[in-house]
């Protein structure tokens, strides 16, 4: 075992150390390869451990994305901070299976002591309670549970004992620009897709406090922290009071916006964020913690606790923090020991540093685009940039043309019914040198298209 972690560690460190030298995306005939290398039967006899290492490092490392690189610009992706990576190999040589207190003492301290720390980054109540969970889409999940267990509850419904067959109808408001993922736990909350009444937004995606319609009767409201296009936010500080004068519970989509609260210089653009009833945010994006991370966080523990418990199950409550009762998983992986890693790490000063040097990269990116003569669309305020080139078909050029350079990683996206670049710098390893380099190499793409 221990020749067997050594060889692991000394793969992926040249791994990582070739990021630098490599395209940030894979080239096509490594994906051919891996390809006809996993194309066969299951073996009838076994191989060794070394062997399996030996085959993902060949034939796997080369066919990555390079995401964990400092020029991967694409789905606000984050790195895994060096803290964050060591802490994952030494976790999953632990093995533990976190659910409660009594499976994994040590995980569960140390889940309640990086939850602790994550509402202190983000100025959220200390008495709220917190799961970690797979990613925002999860959280979103599990705090919009939380919702429609307490707005039901105040109609007089118990959903998790009698189902939504004949409940009060539940009112739900979004802003027009809001995230996809979130209409897909809206389904399977069984709150429907279509039912939801649409705010509409401004030119940023923000949407319009003077547009939100009279609320009445149960009501759950959706914020975005950071719209993923540009960045935008919400108008909270004037929405917020009026919703919770309702009674109406106030959710936050924050996957990777929420951050912001923890840089005092972008803190302004969260300001109200703090009196919601709930909020969800990734870890594996601007914490900058391996895939897969995410944080809910619930003003009300106990709505938390009815809409996720198991109680009564034959797994017999320890008496302390359980997270089998405030989150959607049983077997779970230690997810907390990353989270713990990176703000130990980075402590209060280096996470607002992170998030203010790439806000300010990404406000130099916008600057020289446009400056060139490109169609920046956004108002740069946060990590997003959202730059068109022209047409359409210019646009997917260049898109296409900067992911076959292989210097940096763009994606695609449409923004108001334009197609777009979008860029989006969530990583602690990208260095100014790597902006320059990559606004270097976006204008050539622009010039060849």
């Amino acid at each position: 075992m221990r020749e067997l972690l050594g060889d692991a560690a000394a793969r992926a460190a040249h791994y990582l150390d070739g990021l630098d030298r490599r395209g940030a995306a894979p080239a096509p005939e490594a994906v051919a390869r891996l390809r006809a290398a996993l194309d066969g039967a299951l073996p009838d006899r076994p191989t060794s451990p070394a062997e399996v290492l030996a085959f993902l490092d060949e034939h796997v490392s080369p066919a990555t994305v390079a995401s964990a690189g400092p020029r991967y610009f694409g789905f606000v992706t984050g790195g895994a901070l060096p803290a964050t990576l060591a802490a994952n190999w030494l976790a999953g040589a632990w093995d533990q299976n976190c659910f409660s207190h009594i499976s994994s003492p040590a995980i569960a301290l140390i889940e309640e002591a990086a939850l602790r720390w994550a509402k202190q980054a983000l100025g959220l109540p200390d008495a709220a309670a917190g799961a970690l969970v797979t990613g925002a889409t999860l959280a979103n999940f599990t705090c919009l549970a939380a919702a429609r267990h307490r707005v039901l509850i105040e109609a007089g419904w118990d959903v998790e004992l009698q189902g939504l067959f004949g409940a009060p109808a539940i009112t739900v408001l979004v802003g027009e620009e809001a995230h996809a993922t979130l209409y897909k736990v809206l389904a399977m909350l069984g709150l429907g897709r279509e039912r939801v009444v649409r705010v509409p937004a401004d030119a940023q995606g923000a949407m319009r406090a003077e547009a939100l319609p009279a609320i009445d009767g149960p009501t759950i409201l959706c914020l975005q922290a950071g719209n993923v296009n540009s960045g935008a936010f919400d108008p909270a500080a004037d929405i917020i009071p009026r919703a919770r004068e309702t009674g109406a519970w106030v959710h936050v989509d924050g996957a990777f916006g929420l951050w912001a609260l923890a840089s005092p210089e972008q803190a302004a653009l969260a300001r109200g964020y703090g009196q919601a009833d709930s909020w969800a945010t990734d870890a594996h994006k601007w914490l900058n913690v391996p895939y897969d991370c995410g944080l809910a966080i619930v003003r009300d523990e106990d709505a938390l606790r009815r809409a996720m418990s198991i109680s009564g199950a034959y797994i017999a409550p320890s008496g302390q923090r359980d997270a089998i009762e405030l989150t959607p998983d049983s077997s779970r992986r230690a997810r907390a020991v990353e989270v713990w890693a990176a703000l130990k790490s980075l402590g209060a000063e280096g996470l607002a540093e992170l998030v203010a040097r790439n806000c300010r990269q990404a406000r130099r990116l916008g600057e020289g685009l446009r400056a060139a003569g490109h169609d920046v669309l956004n108002e740069v305020v946060l990590n997003q940039v959202v730059v068109a080139f022209g047409d359409e078909a210019r646009t997917k050029q260049v898109i296409a043309a900067i992911q076959q350079d292989g210097t940096c990683w763009c994606g695609g996206t449409v923004w108001r019914g334009r197609a777009a670049m979008r860029i989006s710098v969530s990583s602690w390893a990208t260095s100014d040198v790597d902006i320059e380099r990559s606004l270097a190499a976006i204008l050539a793409a622009a010039r060849g298209a």
